[in-house]
C-alpha cells in the first residue's frame, strides 16, 4: 500500500468540512481507497463559466474545496467554460439568460486565472477550456448526445418546472446546457466534480452521461451558497452584497466587519482553513464572554484578507479598522487633495483631472466637497452636516453654511460619515 496519500478516513474528514452533500459518499470513499492502493490521484474538476470579469468571496467556496483535494495530492482540474458561457447556465434564473458574445467571454476569461491562482497552486493545476471539444461537435454529435437523456427528466429540474407552471418561456438552448457540459466530464474522465448546491441537477446529469459513454460515473460534492453582506441573500454582485477578492485590503476588511455576528461562523467554515474543532472552540470563547464578537470577527477579517493580499496587508487593514471604528481616530493613510493658495482663491493641484478647478474664498464646505466629487451633490453634503456626519480636524461641523477661508498654508483632516476620510492640504 502506498504512503503517498493520507489514510482514507483522514482524507474524508478533511474534505467534508463545509460541504452540503456527497453523492454518493460510499463511491467517493471507494475511489479514495483505490487511489491510495494504486498511488493514482483522483481527477477532480470544477467548471466555471466566465460570465463576469471578477470573482467574489462566494465563488471561492467551491474553489477552496478544489484546493483541499489538491492539498491531499489529487489532480485539480480547473475548467473554464468558454463555450458553455455563450449558452448560459439557466440555474436559478426565472427567465431565459441572454447568451454572452465570444468577445465578452474572452475578456472575462483573461482575468479568471490570475484570481483563481490566489487560491489554487498554479504549478499543480490543470487548466482546460471546454471549447476544446464542444466547438468541434457536429450536428450529428449533438443529436446523438440528446438521444441519451429523456425530456421528462430534464423538466424535473426545479427552475424549469416552475417556469412551465408560471407560463414563462424556456428556450431549447437552455435544455442543451447540462447535456453539453456533461461532455466536459466525459472528456476530462473525472472521478469527482465540484459545484454549488444550486448546480446539483447539472452535476447529476453529468454523472449520468458519463455512464452513457462507458465511464464509471463521477462522485459529486456540492457546497453551500455563501450568504452576502446583508445576511439574507446569496452573495451576488447584482445584489451589491458581495466582497470582491481583488478589492483593496481595507475595503475587504471593512465589508467583512459589516456582516451580522452570527454569520461569521459560516464564513469561518466556508472561507478559512480553520478546522471544525478550532471554529467550535472560538465560538465557545464568544459564548462564554471570554472573547468579544467583534474581536472574533476581526480575526476572521484578518485571515481572509491575508489569503488574498498577504499577512502584512491584512495586519494594516485590521489596525486601520481598529483605529477608525473602535478608537474613533483618523486613519494613518487617507486620500489627499492638494490646493494652491493665493489671496482670495484656491486652485486644485492634485489629482490632475481637477487641475482647472478653482474656488473663490471663502467657500462653503458643501460646495467645495461636492465640486471635488467627494459627495454626490451640495444637498447631499448639507444632509451629512445636519446629521452630524462631518468633522474637520476632529471637530464636528453642524452648520451647512460654514465656510473654508484659510489665510495661508494649512492642512485639514476630514471625516465624511462613518467611513470616508480625506486630507485637504493647502500649500
Amino acid at each position: 500500500m502506498s504512503t503517498s496519500f493520507k489514510p482514507v478516513a483522514e482524507q474524508l474528514a478533511y474534505l467534508k468540512k463545509g460541504i452540503a452533500e456527497i453523492i454518493p459518499e460510499p463511491e467517493l470513499k471507494a475511489s479514495l481507497e483505490k487511489s491510495l492502493q494504486t498511488s493514482k490521484p483522483l481527477r477532480v474538476y470544477l467548471g466555471v463559466d466566465p460570465t463576469a470579469p471578477d470573482l467574489h468571496l462566494g465563488h471561492t467556496v467551491v474553489l477552496r474545496k478544489l484546493k483541499h483535494f489538491q492539498d491531499l495530492g489529487h489532480a485539480a482540474v480547473f475548467l473554464i467554460g468558454d463555450f458553455s458561457a455563450m449558452i448560459g447556465d439557466p440555474t436559478g434564473v426565472s427567465e431565459t439568460r441572454p447568451p454572452l458574445t465570444r468577445e465578452q467571454v474572452d475578456a472575462n476569461a483573461k482575468t479568471y486565472l490570475r484570481q483563481v491562482f490566489k487560491i489554487l497552486d498554479p504549478a499543480k493545476t490543470e487548466v482546460r477550456y471546454n471549447s476544446e471539444w464542444l466547438s468541434k461537435l457536429s450536428a450529428v454529435d449533438i443529436i446523438h448526445l440528446c438521444g441519451r437523456y429523456r425530456l421528462a427528466r430534464m423538466l424535473e429540474r426545479e427552475d424549469f418546472r416552475s417556469r412551465l407552471q408560471n407560463n414563462q418561456p424556456i428556450s431549447v438552448h437552455e435544455l442543451l446546457y447540462p447535456l453539453l457540459t456533461a461532455l466536459d466530464a466525459v472528456e476530462l474522465k473525472s472521478d469527482v466534480e465540484l459545484g454549488a448546491t444550486e448546480q446539483k441537477f447539472n452535476l447529476l446529469v453529468h454523472r449520468e452521461i458519463q455512464r452513457e459513454y462507458g465511464l464509471p460515473g463521477q462522485a459529486i460534492l456540492t457546497m453551500p451558497i455563501l450568504v452576502g453582506l446583508d445576511g439574507q441573500r446569496k452573495m451576488s454582485k447584482s445584489l451589491g452584497n458581495y466582497i470582491g477578492i481583488t478589492e483593496p485590503p481595507a475595503d475587504m476588511f471593512g465589508k467583512i466587519m459589516s456582516i451580522p455576528d452570527d454569520l461569521m461562523w459560516t464564513y469561518y467554515e466556508l472561507v478559512t482553513d480553520r478546522t471544525p474543532e478550532q471554529i467550535a472552540a472560538l465560538k465557545q470563547e464568544v459564548a462564554s464572554g471570554a472573547l468579544h464578537p467583534m474581536d472574533a470577527k476581526m480575526r476572521l477579517g484578518e485571515e481572509i484578507v491575508s489569503g488574498f493580499h498577504g499577512p502584512e496587508a491584512a495586519r494594516k487593514a485590521a489596525e486601520n479598522f481598529q483605529r477608525v471604528f473602535r478608537d474613533r481616530q483618523a486613519p494613518t493613510e487617507m486620500q489627499e487633495i492638494r490646493l494652491r493658495y493665493a489671496p482670495g482663491v484656491l486652485r486644485v493641484l492634485f489629482p490632475t483631472e481637477w487641475d482647472s478647478k478653482s474656488f473663490t474664498l471663502p467657500v462653503k464646505w458643501s460646495t467645495l466637497l461636492a465640486q471635488l466629487q467627494q459627495v454626490a451633490s451640495v444637498s447631499e453634503m448639507e444632509r451629512i452636516i445636519k446629521q452630524r456626519g462631518f468633522e474637520v480636524n476632529g471637530e464636528p461641523i453642524i452648520d451647512p453654511t460654514t465656510k473654508l477661508n484659510p489665510a495661508g498654508p494649512a492642512s485639514y483632516e476630514i471625516r465624511l460619515g462613518k467611513k470616508k476620510f480625506l486630507r485637504l492640504i493647502v500649500e
